[in-house]
């Protein structure tokens, strides 16, 4: 008799090459989304009461809509607790929610779980604090757009495919409108911030699927982004001292952490549940627009037509981008499904 198989199975957890996943600014649940590329949703979840009557669809965009709301939120706040004292906040709120809603186990680890929880904390910190610093400077619209282009440079050197290099000079095409021919309409430090921003997102894209493979659940995310609270949380001490346990400033830091990263994290997840993770990654390319519709609406940041057409181009090449991975991961998956000789 065949001994049974005891071994605990795993749900798939998203490759680093699936991009895009969210910033926390939005931590997506990488651990338990689909693989990318299968074309069938997850299966069906519940309804998740008054949430789920928006469909899957309307979720991802809700989701979208908080975080980039929540930045702006964060942008007005900026004058009153600095970008470190409101990164700060936004990462202890996120941290203190997520601990008590996740509960993480911390004994059963390895030397190398910890390890990678810790780079995953630092490369959340790391993108938070750059992504704060460049809208600090510069508008909330080209700010994202040009953050983005660190997870769609992951994913055209992932796919080495040649129809990549079409989707690179698109993106190209529109950081040089975005910057007026050399950032002469950007603030260059703003600027550098944001691409920096982005490269620490292609990271965080990395180990978060790496987080997902050692650890259950959100936990391994509930974990980092702790390691994060404690990282910035003597920089946001420096720059803005008592004014961070000063009411007013405490309750709106907490709204842009509920706003950026616990209300999203929530949507997100419902969504998957019900969403192929391709389409989940072509409705996160259209970040840019709805950052660039939340500076106009709430902080005032108009863009020239030059600035919006390269905005737009960012978000062509992104959608293009996830399109050649997931026709490139179906046509493999067929091929794979196809009968073997002997």
């Amino acid at each position: 008799m065949n001994e049974v198989d005891r071994t605990p199975t795993r749900r798939p957890s998203r490759s680093p090459r699936e991009y895009p996943q969210r910033y926390p600014r939005h931590p997506t649940p990488a651990a338990t989304a689909s693989p990318a590329g299968s074309g069938t949703a997850p299966g069906p979840a519940p309804e998740g009461g008054r949430w789920g009557s928006l469909g899957p669809v309307g979720l991802v965009l809700a989701g979208g809509l908080s975080v980039q709301f929540g930045a702006a939120l964060a942008v007005s706040l900026m004058p009153r607790a600095g970008a470190l004292g409101v990164v700060t906040l936004r990462l202890v709120v996120a941290a203190v929610v997520l601990l008590l809603v996740c509960r993480p186990r911390l004994r059963g680890h390895s030397r190398a779980d910890w390890g990678t929880v810790v780079v995953f904390g630092i490369a959340m910190a790391g993108m938070n604090g750059l992504f704060y610093q460049a809208v600090d400077r510069i508008p909330l619209g080209p700010a994202v757009t040009l953050e983005v282009l660190g997870p769609l440079a992951l994913s055209v050197f992932a796919s080495r495919r040649a129809v990549n290099l079409v989707w690179a000079a698109l993106a190209l095409a529109g950081v040089f409108l975005l910057s007026g021919g050399g950032f002469d309409s950007l603030d260059p430090a703003g600027a550098a911030f944001a691409l920096g921003a982005g490269a620490m997102w292609a990271a965080y894209i990395v180990f978060s699927a790496r987080t997902g493979r050692r650890f259950p659940q959100a936990d391994g995310l509930a974990l980092a982004m702790a390691v994060g609270a404690v990282l910035f949380l003597p920089l946001g001490i420096a720059e803005s001292g008592a004014e961070l346990i000063d009411p007013v400033t405490l309750a709106l830091g907490a709204g842009v952490a509920l706003l950026s990263s616990v209300l999203p994290y929530t949507l997100e997840l419902l969504a998957l549940r019900r969403l192929p993770a391709p389409t989940f990654a072509i409705l996160m390319s259209l970040e840019p627009a709805i950052a660039a519709a939340a500076g106009f609406l709430i902080l005032d940041q108009a863009l020239s037509a030059t600035q919006s057409a390269a905005i737009a181009l960012v978000i062509a090449a992104s959608m293009g981008a996830v399109r050649t991975q997931v026709g490139r991961r179906r046509r493999t998956e067929a091929l794979a499904d196809l009968p073997q000789g002997n």
